[in-house]
C-alpha cells in the first residue's frame, strides 16, 4: 500500500484544521452572544418543547452539541436549569448537530467552498485586530468557518483511497458483507472514532467524504452516524465527572437517550434506511445506494475511465467528463441521503422521547442517588420563566434569601472541618466543595438581583420598593459572607502548603473565634425567618459582634507579644492572624445582613 505515515499525518492534521476551525467558530459565537445563552437557556425551557426548541437553535449557532450539552451539564451544576429541563434541551441539541452535515452536503459537494477560505481569513483579519470585543469575535466566528471548509478540503485529499489499495479494500470488504452484524461492527466503530476524536460533526465529515467516494456503502455509513451519536456523549459524561448528582444525572439522560434512539433505529434499520433512499430518490438527485455499485462496475469494465475521474484529471475527453457529472450527482444523493438520515433519526426520537422526560429523570435519580455530601444547587423559589406579581416575587426572593442563607451556614460547618483535616484527597475534595459552593453563592446573588430588578420595574407600593432595595442589600451582603468564607479556606489551604503548625493555645483562641462566627451566623439565619423583624432582634447579632472585635484586638495585641518573645516563627503569626482577621471580616458581613433586616424591618409575609 503506498499510504505512507506523512500521508497519516497529513490526514490528521486536516482533522486538527476541521475540529479547530469548528472549535474557534463555537466560541465565537458564544462570545458573540455572551450570557444571551445563558438566558435564553434560563428562559426558554418553560416546558419541554420549547426547551427542545431551544436546544436545537443554539446547536444549530454554535455548531456544536458537545459545546451545547457541556453548557447544559455546567448549568445544571450551578443549579440555573433543573433536570428535566436540561433533559428536554439535550434533546433539541441533538437534532441541532444534523445542520453540520446538511452545510457539507449543500456547500461541500456542490462547490469547493475553501477557495473562499483565504478571502474570508483576510476579510476577517481587521475584525480580529479591533479594539471592539465584539467585532474580535465576529472575525474569529469567520475564520472558524474558513478553517473548518479548509480542513475539510484537505480530508478529502488525505484520507486513503481504498478504490486505488485492493489489499485494504479486500479486508474491508471482509467485514463489510456479514449482514447486519456489519452493520453493528461499523455501529461501534462510529461509536469509538467519535470517542477519540471529541466531535460527532467531525466524524460525521469523514463518513460523509469515505461514503460519498464509494469507499463504504450508505448502509455501512448510517450504521457509523448511529453510532456517532453514541460516542458524542462521551464528553458531557466527562465534564459531568467533577460536577454535583444533578449534572451527572443530566449527562447520563444524553447518553440513554442517544443509545435508545439507536436501539430502536438498529431494529428498523433496513426499512428506515430504506425510506431515506426512497425519499432522496423521489424528491433529491438519485439514489444514495447507487454510487458504490456505479464505481465497482465503472472499476471493473472501464479501469482508465475509472482512473481518471477519480484522481480529479483536467484532460477528460466529453464521455469521461458526462461520467464524472453522473458520479458528481450521486455524490450529491450520499450526502444528501446521509444527512437524511441523520436528520430524521434526531427527530423521530425526539418525538418519540419527548413524552418520557419524567421517565428519563426517575431512572436517572434511581441509577445516580443522591449522596450525603451530594447538593443540588438550584433556585428553589424563583421562577427564571415569567415574573410573579409584586408581593409573590418579594415573598419568593425572600425564600430564596433564607436557602441562601442556609447554604452560607454549610460552608460554614465545611471550613471548620477544613482545619482539623490531615490527609491530602481528603483536603484537596472538601476544599474543591468549598470553592464549587463559592462559585454557586456568586451565581445565586446574580440571579436574585436580576429578578428582584426585573420586579422592580412592575408598578409597586413605596413600601415594596423599600422591601426590595432592603433584600437586594441583604442579598449582597450574604454573598460578601461566602466569599469570606471562602477566604478563609485559602488561609487553611496556604497553611498545610507552608507546612506551618500552631501551637495549643493558637488553636484555642481559633477554636474561639469560630464559635463566636458560629453563633453569629446562626443567629443571622434565624433573624431572616423572623415574620416581623424589628430593631430589637438584632440585639443579640450586636452583642455577638462585639465579642468578636473585642477577642480580634486582644489577640491581635497578644500576637505582637507572642511573636517579639520567640514564642512562635514569624509566619506562624501571619497564618494566625490571617484567620483571625478574615474571621473579624465575616462577622462584619453578618452584621450587614442582619441590619438589611431588622433596621428597615423587611417582613416575611408568610
Amino acid at each position: 500500500m503506498s499510504y505512507s505515515f506523512l500521508d497519516f499525518l497529513k490526514l490528521i492534521g486536516a482533522l486538527g484544521m476541521f475540529l479547530y476551525g469548528m472549535k474557534i467558530m463555537s466560541e465565537g459565537l458564544q462570545k458573540v452572544a455572551g450570557d444571551k445563552l445563558r438566558n435564553i437557556l434560563s428562559v426558554m425551557t418553560t416546558n419541554r418543547f420549547t426547551g427542545v426548541l431551544t436546544g436545537v437553535l443554539i446547536t444549530a449557532l454554535i455548531q456544536s452539541s458537545s459545546a451545547t450539552t457541556v453548557m447544559v451539564v455546567s448549568f445544571v451544576n450551578a443549579g440555573l436549569l433543573s433536570l428535566t429541563q436540561s433533559i428536554s434541551v439535550i434533546m433539541g441539541a441533538n437534532v441541532g448537530t444534523t445542520v453540520t452535515a446538511w452545510i457539507i452536503s449543500i456547500l461541500g459537494f456542490k462547490f469547493d467552498i475553501s477557495v473562499l477560505a483565504l478571502p474570508l481569513i483576510g476579510l476577517s483579519l481587521p475584525l480580529i485586530f479591533s479594539v471592539k470585543n465584539k467585532r474580535k469575535s465576529w472575525g474569529e466566528f469567520i475564520i472558524g468557518f474558513a478553517l473548518l471548509f479548509m480542513g475539510l478540503d484537505f480530508l478529502k485529499a488525505s484520507v486513503p483511497d481504498l478504490q486505488t489499495n485492493p489489499e485494504m479494500l479486500a479486508f474491508l470488504r471482509q467485514y463489510t458483507d456479514m449482514g447486519f452484524g456489519s452493520i453493528l461492527l461499523f455501529l461501534l466503530i462510529g461509536t469509538i472514532l467519535t470517542i477519540i476524536v471529541q466531535s460527532s460533526s467531525a466524524t460525521v465529515a469523514i463518513t460523509l467524504i469515505m461514503c460519498s467516494q464509494g469507499w463504504i456503502s450508505f448502509e455501512i455509513a448510517c450504521a457509523m452516524v448511529l453510532g456517532e451519536n453514541i460516542g458524542t456523549t462521551v464528553t458531557a459524561n466527562i465534564a459531568a465527572l467533577s460536577a454535583n448528582v444533578s449534572a451527572r444525572r443530566a449527562a447520563l439522560a444524553h447518553l440513554m437517550f442517544n443509545i435508545f434512539g439507536v436501539i430502536w433505529v438498529a431494529i428498523l434499520f433496513y426499512p428506515f434506511t430504506g425510506i431515506v433512499s426512497g425519499i432522496v430518490n423521489k424528491i433529491g438527485p438519485g439514489d444514495p445506494y447507487a454510487l458504490t455499485s456505479f464505481l465497482h462496475n465503472l472499476e471493473l469494465s472501464d479501469p482508465a475511465t475509472f482512473k481518471a475521474i477519480t484522481s480529479d484529471s483536467a484532460n477528460l475527453t466529453e464521455a469521461q467528463l458526462a461520467i464524472k457529472n453522473q458520479m458528481l450527482s450521486l455524490q450529491i444523493s450520499v450526502s444528501y441521503g446521509l444527512s437524511l438520515f441523520h436528520t430524521m433519526f434526531n427527530i423521530i426520537n425526539v418525538l418519540i422521547m419527548i413524552g418520557f422526560v419524567k421517565v428519563y429523570v426517575l431512572v436517572c435519580t434511581k441509577l445516580i442517588p443522591n449522596k450525603e455530601s451530594d447538593e443540588e444547587f438550584q433556585l428553589k423559589y424563583i421562577s427564571s420563566s415569567m415574573l410573579s406579581t409584586a408581593e409573590l416575587g418579594i415573598i419568593e426572593a425572600k425564600s430564596e434569601l433564607i436557602s441562601f442563607a442556609e447554604r452560607t451556614e454549610r460552608m460554614y460547618q465545611m471550613v471548620k472541618e477544613l482545619r482539623d483535616l490531615q490527609g491530602e484527597t481528603d483536603f484537596v475534595k472538601l476544599y474543591g466543595r468549598i470553592e464549587k459552593y463559592e462559585n454557586i453563592s456568586d451565581r445565586m446573588e446574580v440571579e436574585i438581583a436580576n429578578y428582584l430588578n426585573r420586579l422592580s420595574e412592575g408598578r409597586l407600593s413605596s413600601e415594596s420598593k423599600e422591601e426590595i432595595r432592603d433584600i437586594l442589600r441583604a442579598n449582597a451582603e450574604m454573598e460578601s459572607v461566602a466569599d469570606s468564607l471562602c477566604n478563609l479556606a485559602r488561609v487553611i489551604k496556604r497553611r498545610n502548603e507552608a507546612r506551618t503548625s500552631f501551637p495549643d493555645e493558637l488553636n484555642n483562641n481559633i477554636d474561639r473565634m469560630y464559635d463566636l462566627c458560629h453563633k453569629a451566623m446562626t443567629r443571622m439565619v434565624e433573624v431572616i425567618k423572623l415574620n416581623d423583624p424589628k430593631e430589637n432582634d438584632a440585639i443579640p447579632s450586636y452583642n455577638i459582634e462585639a465579642e468578636i472585635n473585642h477577642l480580634r484586638n486582644r489577640l491581635k495585641m497578644n500576637n505582637l507579644e507572642d511573636v517579639n518573645a520567640h514564642k512562635y516563627d514569624y509566619e506562624v503569626g501571619v497564618f494566625y492572624m490571617d484567620y483571625i482577621t478574615e474571621c473579624e471580616r465575616l462577622g462584619d458581613f453578618v452584621i450587614n445582613v442582619v441590619e438589611a433586616f431588622c433596621i428597615n424591618g423587611i417582613k416575611s409575609k408568610f
